[in-house]
């Protein structure tokens, strides 16, 4: 690693009350496709949407806590590291998120 850090942008993707509570929505990126995620207590978390296991679209799966079921084979994901839970073993990436003004800003390494 050389040691530079590359420029980090907030990207604005929405209203947080556009996303529906323990539901997601997705966001096409040029890094794929994005799956922002929020929680029954307002926090939101990115993931690619793409499970670990078979690619299922974690999307359309079903948050509960700090987590969200994979709708194909059931895989429990955590949002806050994209790690699997449990006895199943894998990880899918997890992107910055954040809340201002009740807006929901996604991390990207370029503006989109």
């Amino acid at each position: 690693m050389d040691g530079l850090q590359k420029d980090v942008f907030f990207a604005d993707i929405g209203a947080l009350e556009d996303i529906p509570r323990l539901g997601a929505r997705c966001v096409k990126t040029p890094a794929g496709d994005i799956a922002i995620f929020r929680t029954a207590r307002d926090s939101v978390f990115a993931l690619r949407d793409k499970c670990p296991h078979k690619n299922g679209p974690l999307s359309q799966g079903i948050v509960h806590g700090e987590s969200v079921t994979c709708p194909l084979h059931g895989w429990v994901i955590s949002l806050r590291t994209g790690a699997a839970e449990g006895p199943d073993v894998g990880c899918t990436p997890h992107f910055a998120v954040k809340i201002e003004n009740g807006r929901v800003l996604l991390a990207v390494s370029a503006p989109l």
